[in-house]
């Protein structure tokens, strides 16, 4: 098999970003000689750090371990970060013929090993992991975690495999529901989390108040609600806001406003 040139497109097919990093198809050690299966990794980088803060590493390696070590990184908002087209170091040694470093794509996704995962983030993993299935011919069966064929690894955290799997089958069947599309009020607005300061934050929060049970306090009752309606910025308090608004929707209360939160606060 020659490098897999079409994995930006691949990744571009999951409707989600898609980061080009700089040389990634010519970056692997050797061209890639099959891809019969997918293994899911945690990064296991800093908590904090922007979107995918381990490119770097996952791009060049670390000490005793040269890069790259993944042909994809996922960054914490569904982001894709196409960075190798050959082979990767990503999986030695390997308990699964079809998920040796020159049998199988690797994906590693930012996460610190103990982070809860942002719903966005899982959606994208899946729907990435469904493409790769897709363009490769390969079975949801073998989309597997690197813990699961490589004794003693952890990751990824805390992901139900099993689950995961059958979501990423109910995409390539196309029963799972379709990313928005264009006439979807959700697919023109912007992932938002603390720090945002921009007219969309006025909707989260007028949103949030039409919902119902957020506290009187948040805003500072009657006399402060229509200051409060009109701020632009996401702050701390509206984190928790957010956070409690996700909680009681049955969503991952991380706090940032992506797809799936965006659909409950406008009952799309």
């Amino acid at each position: 098999m020659p490098w897999l040139t079409r994995l930006a497109t691949v990744a571009r097919r999951t409707g989600f970003p898609v980061v080009e990093v700089p040389g990634w198809k010519t970056r692997g050690h050797g061209p890639q000689p099959s891809v019969e299966g997918i293994v899911c990794h945690h990064t296991a980088g800093p908590a904090a750090g922007g979107d995918y803060p381990s490119l770097a590493v996952v791009r060049d390696g670390r000490p005793g371990l040269d890069g790259p070590l993944s042909h994809f990184g996922l960054g914490r908002s569904g982001t894709i970060y196409v960075i190798a087209a050959g082979r990767c170091w990503h999986n030695a040694p390997s308990t699964s013929k079809r998920h040796q470093n020159s049998t199988s794509i690797g994906i590693e996704a930012e996460n610190n090993g103990k982070q809860p995962w942002p719903a966005v983030q899982v959606l994208a993993y899946q729907r990435l992991c469904a493409e790769i299935c897709r363009e490769f011919g390969i079975p949801a069966h073998r989309v597997m975690a690197h813990r699961e064929v490589n004794i003693g690894k952890p990751d990824p955290h805390s992901i139900d495999m099993d689950g995961f799997r059958v979501q990423v089958a109910r995409l390539l069947a196309g029963r799972a529901p379709a990313l928005p599309t264009q006439e979807d009020p959700v697919a023109m607005l912007p992932m938002l989390r603390q720090g945002a300061d921009n007219y969309h934050v006025k909707t989260v929060r007028g949103c949030l108040f039409a919902r119902g049970g957020l506290p009187e306090a948040s805003y500072g009752g009657p006399s402060g609600l229509k200051a409060w309606l009109e701020r632009t910025s996401f702050d701390s308090a509206l984190t928790k806001d957010v956070k409690a608004f996700q909680a009681a929707h049955n969503l991952d209360a991380d706090g940032i406003v992506g797809p799936l939160t965006w659909a409950k606060l406008l009952r799309v």
